[in-house]
């Protein structure tokens, strides 16, 4: 079904804090509509907005026709206890409340219910245009596709990350809603799974919005970009791809501070001429009265006409300075300046590994041989399931081998960013859990810290569990600059993070001078961060370059 989604007027915040106002969007068939802003400015709230996940504050939202589906697939999947992968499928794909929707019709057919008809009919239909008919076919070959070796009646609270995001792709292929809203839907996806889920986007003839941190993605699926700026409380929209948008804000950025300076400029000349006009008033002012014993009544006159010229053009500049068309100065976005504190050098070999091979169920890691020297600069690639985070914990002496052998060398000091962000997972507040993992920093310099990354006050006494994604990227990160660190782990850092952010860890990168392990598919980072050595993992087996 071809259905448009519209948005008039809406409006969200935390509490007084607003979020966006007076928000317009059209999502029509074949529009691929990009959310971007930093963390926190609203991206999620508008995706659940749209979705009648969250009640808007003000506006509305309406679909032509009024019977179309609409599907929202948060960022994270929520693995239920008990609920099988297919199980998982029905649910995010909507066929499962269909169903539901369709059997209670089915009971109210039954029980003779007035209107039972009707409502049967629609439940059906709604059941049959979600794909409810032959959703267990499908799966059995989607799975099989995109997520190899997950059977359908697997609990998914057994799946591995990789294995996770495999089955969010699947997931999406198989839905058939009119409206897709997708938040971070590329999320530790590695590059075949990212390449499935372009073609998909691209090929799909029904509206979507997605937010995604992924600028390749971005560049190669979006037809139009709106932009959440938080800083100015503005809302953008962007005509054209994410390309067009990077250099339309440029733009619009460098016309903006232009057109205030003139303003400033005209504005500071206009003050300076008036005042020295009052100041040569007042000069003829003082002169007349100086001069007042001179019974020449030609120079009193002279001296109390050339005052009040001098008044007159003062009060006329002034006129000119009220009439300026005030332009408010753009305000700085706030920016991530983020730095990797060094440790003292650790010896010239960081880790080894020797015959190691660790066994998983039926997966195997290894025989490998390699060896981590002080200053190499790893780029660790591969497919979903390849075993890179395997490989990453045995390197660091965290999984038990069975065959082989394992070593760090002298004078690590490991820092940090894993997959799940573990530190921060619980109901202490962030501040005490942060405080935790450095012992030796006061409290006030770890809010300092903390706020440094963008979490201030009402972020550091909540649960660090209820965090977003973003923000315990983001205390995560705090935790390098905090720590001094001579190796540093880099477990998909990019999931969850705003664009500017990741471009500042970018630099940070650029600036760390010790030994880097990384495990990344954002193409972009891959490309801007300087490696050395390549990892390429694929069926447990390790390929250096």
């Amino acid at each position: 079904m071809s259905a448009t989604l519209l948005a008039r007027g809406l409006a969200a915040g935390h509490g007084a804090r607003v979020l966006f106002a007076d928000l317009d969007l059209v999502v029509a068939p074949g529009d691929v509509v990009g959310l971007v802003g930093v963390n926190g400015a609203g991206k999620s709230t508008l995706l659940q907005t749209l979705a009648g996940v969250l009640p808007a504050e003000s506006g509305e939202i309406a679909l032509s026709p009024p019977s179309a589906t609409v599907g929202y697939l948060p960022q994270e999947t929520d693995r239920r206890p008990g609920e099988t992968v297919l199980d998982l499928l029905a649910r995010r794909t909507g066929v499962a409340a269909a169903e539901r929707v369709m059997e209670e019709a089915t009971e109210a057919l039954t029980a003779g219910a007035p209107g039972a008809d009707d409502r049967y009919g629609d439940a059906l239909e709604r059941w049959l245009a979600l794909g409810g008919a032959d959703l267990a076919e499908r799966a059995e070959a989607v799975v099989a596709s995109v997520a190899p070796g997950v059977a359908l009646d697997a609990p998914t609270v057994g799946l591995s990350g990789g294995q996770t995001a495999r089955v969010g792709l699947a997931s999406l292929l198989l839905s058939r809603y009119d409206v897709l809203l997708l938040d971070e839907p590329t999320n530790d996806l590695d590059l075949a799974g990212l390449e499935q889920l372009e073609r998909f986007v691209a090929g799909l003839r029904t509206g979507v919005v997605l937010v995604s941190h992924d600028r390749e993605f971005l560049a190669r699926t979006v037809t139009r970009v709106v932009e959440l700026d938080l800083t100015q409380q503005l809302v953008r929209v962007h005509d054209g791809g994410y390309e067009a948008y990077l250099v339309e804000r440029e733009v619009a950025r460098r016309h903006a501070r232009e057109e205030f300076d003139e303003f400033a400029d005209t504005k500071a000349s206009l003050e300076s001429r008036a005042r020295m006009q009052r100041n040569w008033m007042a000069k003829g002012v003082r002169d007349s009265i100086k001069k007042s014993k001179d019974g020449d009544k030609h120079i009193k006159a002279a001296n109390r006409s050339s005052s009040e010229k001098q008044a007159a053009k003062a009060k006329q500049t002034e006129r000119r300075i009220e009439r300026l068309e005030v332009v408010e100065e753009p305000r700085k976005e706030w920016e991530l300046r983020m730095e990797i504190a060094a440790a003292p050098r650790a010896g010239a070999v960081v880790a080894t590994l020797r015959g190691a091979v660790v066994r998983r169920g039926g997966f195997t890691l290894g025989p490998v041989d390699l060896q981590v020297d002080w200053g190499d600069r790893v780029a660790i690639t591969g497919a979903n399931g390849s075993g890179k985070s395997t490989l990453l914990a045995a390197l660091l002496g965290r999984l038990p081998l069975d065959e082989g052998t394992a070593a760090l060398g002298s004078g690590v000091r490991l820092g940090e960013v894993d997959q799940v962000r573990g530190s921060f997972l619980g109901d202490e507040p962030l501040a005490a859990a942060f405080g935790a993992e450095v012992p030796d920093l006061p409290d006030a310099e770890v809010r300092t810290l903390l706020a440094k990354f963008g979490l201030r006050a009402d972020h550091v006494v909540r649960p660090a569990g209820t965090l977003s994604p973003g923000e315990r990227t983001r205390a995560a990160l705090a935790l390098l600059q905090a720590r001094g660190v001579n190796v540093l782990v880099l477990d998909e850092p990019t999931n969850h993070l705003d664009l500017p952010a990741i471009e500042q860890l970018e630099q940070a990168l650029a600036d760390y001078t010790g030994t880097l392990l990384l495990v990344t598919h954002d193409r972009r980072m891959l490309e801007a961060v300087r490696t050395t050595r390549p990892f390429a993992v694929a069926d447990g087996r390790v390929q250096q370059g």
